[in-house]
């Protein structure tokens, strides 16, 4: 297979994903937040390793969610009955979405979701910036600068992420992604602009993961993706009131992310297209030149010992 089917990313449960559930004081993430942070993602690492001997698609164990995404639909659903759910001194996001994209293959796909540099074309205007940081075998490393708009003050974030891909069958793909490094720039943009250490900040995210499934079948591409997300809490008293704002944000990021997400496919297909008649061209006018010079030397007069 081409290399490009060896990498592979999620879509971006960062382009928007929440907004600022909480006023904008300030907070720093706490070891035992971060100890049930990392419980949760090895208990979805491991429902992950039990789609492989199972239903490998969310979207296969139900006929009707089928049907729905394959005549066109985009689904998004929290994970679990409490989304966000409260952990000590957080909360955790949990949403998962699928998208069947129709006349597409795996390595039109992928070459799409891993064009890291079009990234600020492809899911603006959350995204500004991006650019990839390296890659080992089967893991790429990138960075991406994020802006929210929800908060008070405008706020970005400077978001470094490692994924790992692995293939199931030659349909099938599969990866995991997490974030290494999550740095808040507070007042984006403006004179008092100010980096804050890492794990400091608003706090409306502190770690993000992903796990991102494809499948192609079907005359196109299933695409799905799980988004974790951990931010601070929300007050008790507040929570009846900014819980479904949350929930509302959430879903419609990662309906937004799906659709760009698409749009970035078709791009990339529409470009592969136009540069697949030059290349044509160019080898065939390679070839005529090599086939002129070969005839030339034939023909030309030998010189006599």
């Amino acid at each position: 297979m081409s290399r490009t089917l060896h990498r592979f990313l999620v879509m971006l449960s960062c382009a928007g994903f929440l907004a600022a559930p909480v006023a904008s004081r300030g907070a720093e993430l706490k070891e035992e937040t971060l100890k049930t942070w990392d419980g949760y993602i090895q208990a979805a690492d491991s429902q992950m390793r039990d789609r492989l001997q199972g239903s490998f698609l969310w979207v296969d164990e139900d006929p009707d969610r089928l049907r729905r995404v394959r005549g066109g639909e985009i689904l998004v659903s929290p994970v679990g009955r409490q989304i966000p759910k409260p952990v000590p001194s957080g909360l955790i996001h949990d949403w998962i979405g699928v998208v069947f994209i129709p006349n597409t293959t795996l390595e039109d796909v992928l070459s799409a979701v891993r064009d890291y540099g079009d990234y600020k074309e492809f899911y603006k205007p959350t995204v500004v910036d991006s650019k990839m940081l390296g890659t080992d075998g089967a893991c790429d490393k990138y960075w991406m600068r994020v802006v929210n708009k929800e908060t008070v003050a405008e706020t970005a974030l400077d978001l470094e992420y490692q994924t790992s891909y692995f293939q199931t069958d030659e349909r099938r793909w599969y990866n995991s992604t997490h974030t290494t490094r999550v740095q808040e720039i507070r007042h984006y943009g403006k004179p008092n602009e100010q980096e804050l250490p890492p794990n400091q900040g608003s706090g409306y995210i502190w770690r993000l993961y992903s796990l991102a499934r494809f499948e192609e079948r079907d005359g196109g591409v299933y695409v799905e993706l799980e988004a974790i997300a951990l931010s601070r809490d929300i007050p008790v008293a507040l929570r009846w009131v900014v819980n479904p704002i949350v929930r509302r944000v959430s879903r419609n990021s990662m309906l937004i992310s799906l659709q760009q997400m698409e749009e970035a496919v078709r791009a990339t297909q529409a470009a592969n297209r136009k540069a697949k008649p030059s290349t044509v061209a160019a080898n065939r006018y390679r070839g005529a030149v090599a086939s002129e010079v070969r005839i030339a030397n034939h023909l030309a007069p030998r010189e006599k010992p």
